[in-house]
């Protein structure tokens, strides 16, 4: 966010381990798209700018989903339903800010959501760089609501064509219903080398995914331990683990800093 325009789901997904130099596409072509969520089974964007990129993070945003799914997968593409209301640029970055008390920021940048425009409105995101004296981090959230009944797709599971690189990690887990979170939550937790085959230098991104059973409302994260980027030119570590650790990144997207961006998506 800056946001690529015409990304499709599909393409951001299936290509993510041909390494695409992403620092060069996200200071390239900006637009409307959806960041990333990255990868798994492809569905297509119907639109142009129907998916917003949050390129050098990774995040990536859908944004209205064909019923299609990659060959040779069993797991449907997620399809989103609007927002409830909107979301603007500024209150994602804002949220951020929150979520890193203390911390130096820079590289700002963030999407609106716009319910009454379907071709480009379905999430809102915002990404920063973020200080907080261990070393600067590209971290960036999207927010967006699935249709329901939910599915398998993303977020939702840990299946994925091709196979997951060596190291590569994911997990999935569920909360239980709370004031908070009423009808509980799935969270997927991934985590990525910025390149394949990973050295011992290789920059890692860390995807923390919950989404409302109750409404489809979903908010992922993406740490860095860099300043963000994938493929052979991505920038080296800067630090060894991300400012969050799963636990806080959970904690801090079903907290009282998220609660109003969860409730004007779903």
């Amino acid at each position: 966010m800056p946001f690529e325009a015409d990304l499709a789901h599909a393409l951001d997904r299936t290509t993510d381990f041909l390494e695409p130099d992403l620092t060069t596409l996200l200071s390239g072509a900006v637009e409307r798209g959806r960041s990333r969520r990255r990868r798994r089974s492809a569905g297509v964007i119907a639109g142009v700018g129907a998916c917003a990129v949050i390129a050098a993070t990774g995040l990536i945003i859908p944004g209205a989903l064909t019923g299609t799914h990659s060959a040779g997968s069993d797991i449907e593409p997620a399809t989103l339903a609007m927002p409830r209301s909107a979301i603007t640029d500024t209150q994602m970055i804002r949220a951020l800010e929150m979520t890193f008390p203390g911390g130096r920021f820079s590289r700002e940048t963030g999407q609106s959501n716009n319910p009454s425009d379907p071709s480009a409105g379905y999430v809102a995101n915002g990404e920063l760089v973020v200080d907080d004296g261990h070393g600067a981090a590209m971290v960036g959230v999207s927010a967006l609501r699935l249709k329901l009944p939910l599915r398998d797709g993303d977020g939702l599971s840990c299946e994925r064509t091709p196979a997951r690189a060596a190291g590569d990690t994911c997990t999935l887990s569920e909360l239980p219903s709370s004031t908070a979170i009423p009808g509980g939550a799935v969270v997927m937790s991934e985590q990525n080398a910025a390149q394949h085959p990973a050295r011992a230098d290789t920059a890692r991104r860390w995807t923390l995914t919950v989404t409302l059973k109750s409404t489809g409302a979903q908010l992922q994260m993406v740490q860095w331990n860099s300043t963000g980027g994938s493929g052979p030119d991505a920038p080296k570590p800067t630090r060894a683990a991300p400012p969050l650790s799963e636990q806080q990144a959970v904690a801090a997207l079903t907290g009282v800093t998220w609660a109003p961006i969860l409730g004007s998506v779903g």
